[in-house]
């Protein structure tokens, strides 16, 4: 016998809670394995070609290609898997992105000019494996409007954050250590077993889309204004990426000591797990745009002062406090998409966000690399500082636009004194939940 409910989510559910999620580890730890090599390409490429050619304006062109054309492809993934699923989509992509990797590395080890190396990065990135945007439509489709759903995003993020701490790491060390090219062939390695693995646990992936009756069109995820509002923020974030990881390279060989660049990129990265996993454990008392914002202005303000740096004790500081005020910002943007995406096209929202932090990262990377390259580390630094406030900028101007167009579903005790501020908490809407 089932009876309607009201559910108290006042209390946010723990890590564990989510973990007993049936099903939920069949497809977490291959989706880890998987996304692991993500964290080592765009490091991987900037220094096996700035080692083949001497230049990191020339890595971060490579770099900055191979980023945008994973920006441009990763939401058409997206599209296919909500309407095919997940191994129809992966299971080909991890061998081309295998092969293409192989290319790419041949042509840079055998000293080919720099449009063989830019033509050969495009298949390198529109190839990346979406891992983690369908380990997030995963979580979507079994927490649907259930409060678990903020500490899965938490818990991604987390993950995410997990892999920049040992990716690059695990890639500098390589490159640095047995050869140039052993970073990209370990992320080739890992992309291929690990995107196997994943695409092996069918049952938990999401249902594909129906097909719509004849003259109907599928609604893209980009058609929502919100998303495109989300879209500009994470491009923000990804020049941070992109922005430290050609400026810490630098300003480690500035100090002499370039194995010290892993290590500040993984303190950088620990910081935003840290923050992570504590935003995973709050309950939190504002609405998600609100956080996001005020995310957004802490992230801007630590980013504005990386190029004041000068030793590289006060850069893992810095870095460790950048590194904070990225995950709040990441995690409010990945759960805010249940409120203004339908389900159907979730994976795409997911994917475009994933895409928007590589086009960041990989403008970043081309600025900054030529700025390094004229002037040194410090003006790289000076890229993660614009880029982020031009898109708080962008936040600010356009944060009408990121409200739940229909009732949230997140559940809460206490109804709000009006529909405005149910509207910004995203909360307060009773929803009938059947228990046994």
């Amino acid at each position: 016998m089932t009876s309607a409910v009201t559910t108290d989510t006042s209390a946010r559910p723990g890590y564990g809670q989510l973990l007993r999620t049936p099903g939920a580890l069949s497809f977490l730890l291959p989706g880890f394995a998987a996304r692991q090599p993500f964290a080592m390409l765009i490091i991987g490429i900037v220094l096996l070609v700035q080692h083949t050619t001497g230049s990191y304006g020339d890595a971060g062109i490579v770099a900055t290609v191979t980023g945008v054309s994973m920006a441009l492809f990763a939401p058409q993934m997206g599209k296919l898997a909500d309407r095919r699923g997940q191994a129809a989509v992966l299971i080909p992509v991890v061998f081309a992105h295998a092969a293409a990797i192989g290319a790419l590395t041949a042509l840079a080890l055998l000293g080919a000019p720099m449009w063989a190396l830019a033509l050969a990065a495009v298949p390198a990135g529109a190839s990346v494996p979406q891992v983690g945007p369908m380990v997030r439509a995963r979580w979507a489709a079994k927490l649907e409007g259930s409060p678990l759903l903020s500490t899965a995003a938490a818990w991604e993020s987390v993950t995410d954050e997990l892999t920049f701490v040992v990716g690059p790491v695990l890639a500098t060390f390589l490159c640095t250590t047995i050869h140039p090219s052993a970073g990209l062939i370990a992320e080739a390695s890992l992309t291929l077993v690990g995107g196997l693995l994943f695409a092996a646990q069918r049952g938990t992936q999401p249902k594909p889309a129906p097909r719509l009756a004849s003259g109907e069109k599928h609604v893209s995820a980009l058609s929502v204004p919100g998303l495109r509002v989300l879209v500009v923020a994470f491009v923000g974030v990804g020049a941070v990426f992109g922005g430290m990881l050609i400026s810490l390279t630098a300003f480690s060989n500035e100090i002499g000591n370039p194995g010290a660049n892993g290590l500040l990129y993984g303190v950088f990265a620990g910081g935003n797990m840290i923050a992570g996993i504590a935003c995973g454990t709050i309950a939190w008392k504002i609405g998600p745009r609100r956080r996001l914002i005020l995310g957004y202005v802490g992230l801007t303000a630590a980013a504005s002062v990386l190029w004041a740096a000068n030793s590289a004790i006060l850069m893992g500081a810095i870095g460790l406090v950048v590194g904070l005020c990225i995950a709040p910002a990441l995690i409010t943007g990945y759960t805010m998409i249940e409120q203004l995406v339908p389900a159907a096209a979730r994976t795409e929202a997911f994917t475009a966000l994933t895409g928007a932090v590589a086009l960041g990262q990989a403008a970043a990377v081309t600025i900054a690399g030529s700025l390094t390259d004229a002037h040194g580390s410090t003006a790289g630094f000076l890229v993660p500082m614009v880029a982020t406030a031009l898109a708080l900028i962008t936040l600010l101007a356009l944060r009408s636009k990121l409200a739940p167009t229909a009732p949230s579903r997140i559940v809460n005790a206490s109804a709000p004194a009006s529909r405005d501020e149910s509207n910004e908490r995203g909360i307060g809407h009773r929803v009938p939940v059947t228990v046994d």
